[in-house]
């Protein structure tokens, strides 16, 4: 494969998965990716799983969030958006947003995967 060529197709496996500390409030927020970078691929996707969180941040990429435990809220400059089980929420890029849950699982997709080293942050 050369350094360009996507990886294959897989699949991955929920139980073997590894979450680590993500943000600046680890003890609020755990995730694990499963597409992104390390494919080669502009769309990236992992599960996040937030506990007493109230997490303030500013979008950078287009991001879709699908809730699968819990209740999960964000707040935007145009009010709240709560989502419960099977409920997704749609962020465009840039907006300021503030995550919030007791105890949620969700997944999430957003495009582009790069954003973080596009502006250093990687």
């Amino acid at each position: 494969m050369t350094s360009t060529e996507k990886t294959p197709p897989r699949v991955a496996r929920f139980a073997d998965l590894s979450f680590a500390p993500r943000f600046a409030y680890p003890e609020m927020c755990e995730v694990t990716e499963v597409a992104g970078l390390a494919d080669r691929s502009e769309l990236a996707g992992g599960f996040a799983r937030f506990r007493a969180a109230e997490i303030p941040w500013q979008v950078r990429y287009d991001e879709l969030i699908l809730v699968l435990e819990g209740q999960f809220s964000v707040e935007t400059p145009e009010g709240v958006l709560s989502a419960g089980p099977r409920d997704t929420i749609w962020l465009p890029a840039g907006t300021p947003v503030t995550y919030r849950a007791e105890d949620a699982l969700v997944f999430y997709s957003l495009q582009p995967a790069s954003w973080a080293s596009a502006e250093g942050e990687a």
